[in-house]
């Protein structure tokens, strides 16, 4: 199963307003972004944290500059992908709990056809265990 280190970035949103994430992928879709895994959830002060992974973030802050879109630093996770089976995602956050590394979050689905993919964030100063760890290139 190919573990691939990931760059990532962030923006805060209004939580309250219709739209928010679908007005930042409009913008990205328009610029020809291509992202790998996109993430929203709340946050505190009815507010709200949009990740975008993508290959190369160049595109990603472009699109953020024009937008006036408050982007984080670059910051790492890690992209997990393969054949769907029972456990898929275990065996991977099990290689993270054998080293003692904590999972900052995580998310999982299924892609159909019998393809699954996980995004997963440890804390940057555990990245390079983590990656280690998974395998990851």
């Amino acid at each position: 199963m190919p573990v691939k280190q990931v760059d990532y970035c962030t923006t805060i949103v209004k939580a309250g307003r219709a739209g928010e994430a679908a007005e930042a992928l409009a913008a990205l879709r328009k610029a020809g972004v291509n992202l790998l895994a996109f993430t929203g959830f709340p946050t505190s002060g009815g507010k709200a944290q949009l990740d975008f992974v993508a290959e190369n973030l160049a595109g990603v802050r472009r699109v953020g500059r024009t937008q006036g879109w408050r982007l984080s630093a670059p910051k790492k996770a890690f992209l997990v992908q393969g054949s769907d089976a029972v456990g898929a995602c275990h065996k991977q956050l099990r290689k993270l709990a054998k080293e003692g590394i904590n999972v900052t979050a995580a998310d999982a689905v299924t892609a159909g056809r019998g393809r699954w993919a996980m995004i997963l964030w440890v804390k940057q100063r555990d990245y390079a265990r983590a990656a280690r760890a998974l395998g990851a290139r």
